[in-house]
């Protein structure tokens, strides 16, 4: 795969890729060996990152181990791809809300309905719910009252700012 298709983006296009189909193995070959490209194209799901100066052996060998199940980084990516791991490691274990999860948050924070909710985003109540639900698992909490509270503590009841 590469980074720069002439339609769209190899990352969106991985990211598609391995969502349809899991098993699949995606190895980028880009010109670029920027930081931010190779770890937006493994967040988006790719398998193995190298970059098109690599030798055609190094190719062919990438290839065949990502097709075997190996993660394959060209020389300097896997420390780029280590070092992100380690950092994201050692921050504190903070469940990740999608936006639209914060955004509902807040708004059962200061006390809306899932009814009232679904009016102001313009969503049905059951869509509401089923946020409401995501984000008391994720945040391992039982009812809408632990929801507030932990909203409450993380300032999460005033407006986005």
């Amino acid at each position: 795969m590469d980074l720069q298709l002439g339609t769209g983006s190899g990352v969106d296009a991985t990211r598609e890729i391995t969502a349809a189909l899991p098993d699949t193995r995606v190895l980028v070959l880009s010109a670029s060996g920027e930081q931010a490209d190779v770890l937006d194209a493994v967040k988006g799901g790719a398998s193995g990152y190298l970059v098109k100066s690599a030798s055609l052996d190094d190719l062919v060998d990438a290839v065949r181990r990502t097709a075997a199940g190996d993660a394959v980084f060209g020389p300097g990516l896997a420390g780029l791809v280590l070092g992100e791991y380690h950092r994201i490691e050692s921050e504190p274990d903070v469940p990740r809300l999608t936006e639209r999860e914060t955004e509902v948050l807040r708004l059962v924070a200061r006390g809306l309905t899932a009814k009232q909710i679904g009016a102001r985003l313009v969503l049905s109540h059951r869509t509401v719910e089923n946020h409401v639900q995501n984000t008391l698992r994720k945040l391992q909490l039982h009812n809408r009252a632990e929801l507030v509270r932990y909203a409450l503590e993380h300032g999460l009841d005033e407006a986005p700012g």
